[in-house]
């Protein structure tokens, strides 16, 4: 009997017995990329990457990491296909998945990557939408893993805008059973139904940006205008201005916490020059980080799980 197809289209798709083997996955197949050790389990495979949002660490992690595995990347544009002139979504699942392995989708709403996986015969993963960015919190919450251990138990503070990385956050808090503490600024707050929350035990909000991010052992934030609320940009500028995650907010959560910032970056807006590139910032592990965790994640959707941990 054919195993179901694994979509990667939100975190809650996976189980934390998943996770967890995807991080000793991940950790297997960095080790072999640092040492130059040759690794191709997917020769002869091919992805194909859709990209309606514009993207720099989302192409270039999954392109790299499918050639590193032995297979080939196909980039598409949605301007430069069918799809830009109002092919049907399901029409081309159909389609595309016949002619390749694995699919990555870029692109606005949940809903356009739900409706492709819905007539995908191969597995479809989630490169960001609206609503969720799943790719870039299983790679946040490996580096937090690679630098201090288990995530279970510590506290995460969310300071910003309640968009896509929010949401996903809250979805692993409840998955991986760890506390989310949201500060935003009013009239941005958390929707659970959006975010698809089951309960509100992993996360509190507060008003206060500084008491959310009082005794956290991560700090997280993200631009405060995301892509397709342009328009809002002014507003947002005026609206966020006492959200900035600055060296007095990090300075009162946890001695040895992290920061992270799925990037791009805006210094002296979201963030403080002196917290980004300071000590406590990882964020170039957390990009490079991207590279490793979704080449561990192609590896599981097409192979499903490979026992290699009598090697480490």
């Amino acid at each position: 009997m054919t195993a179901p197809v694994k979509h990667f289209l939100q975190f809650k798709d996976f189980t934390r017995e998943e996770f967890e083997y995807l991080f000793l996955r991940t950790h297997i197949i960095k080790r072999k990329f640092k040492a130059y050790h040759q690794y191709w389990p997917l020769t002869d495979r091919t992805l194909v990457m859709i990209f309606e949002k514009a993207s720099t660490r989302t192409r270039l992690s999954f392109e790299a990491g499918m050639q590193q595995l032995g297979g080939s990347a196909i980039y598409l544009n949605t301007r430069d296909s069918q799809l830009g002139r109002g092919e049907p979504v399901e029409d081309a699942g159909k389609v595309i998945s016949r002619m390749s392995d694995i699919v990555l989708i870029r692109t606005y709403e949940q809903s356009i990557i739900e409706r492709f996986a819905a007539n995908s015969h191969v597995p479809v993963i989630n490169g960001l939408t609206n609503e969720y960015h799943p790719c870039q919190v299983l790679a946040d919450i490996y580096t937090y893993v690679e630098q201090r251990g288990s995530i279970q138990g510590k506290t995460v503070a969310w300071i910003g805008d309640s968009n896509n990385m929010c949401n996903t956050w809250l979805q692993a808090a409840e998955i991986l059973d760890f506390n989310v503490h949201v500060s935003t600024p009013p009239g941005y707050e958390v929707e659970p139904e959006r975010a698809g929350l089951y309960g509100h035990k992993n996360y509190e909000e507060f008003t206060d940006p500084m008491e959310a991010a009082q005794g956290a052992d991560l700090v997280s934030t993200d631009v405060w205008t995301s892509m397709g609320f342009e328009a809002e940009n002014d507003e947002r500028m005026k609206d966020f201005a006492d959200w900035q995650v600055d060296q007095d907010m990090m300075q009162i959560a946890a001695k040895d916490a992290l920061f992270m910032h799925c990037l791009p970056a805006h210094r002296g807006e979201e963030v403080s020059a002196e917290v980004i590139d300071g000590p406590q910032s990882v964020v170039w592990d957390e990009a490079e980080n991207r590279l490793h965790v979704q080449k561990a994640l192609m590896e599981y959707q097409l192979l499903g799980k490979i026992d290699e941990s009598w090697q480490d």
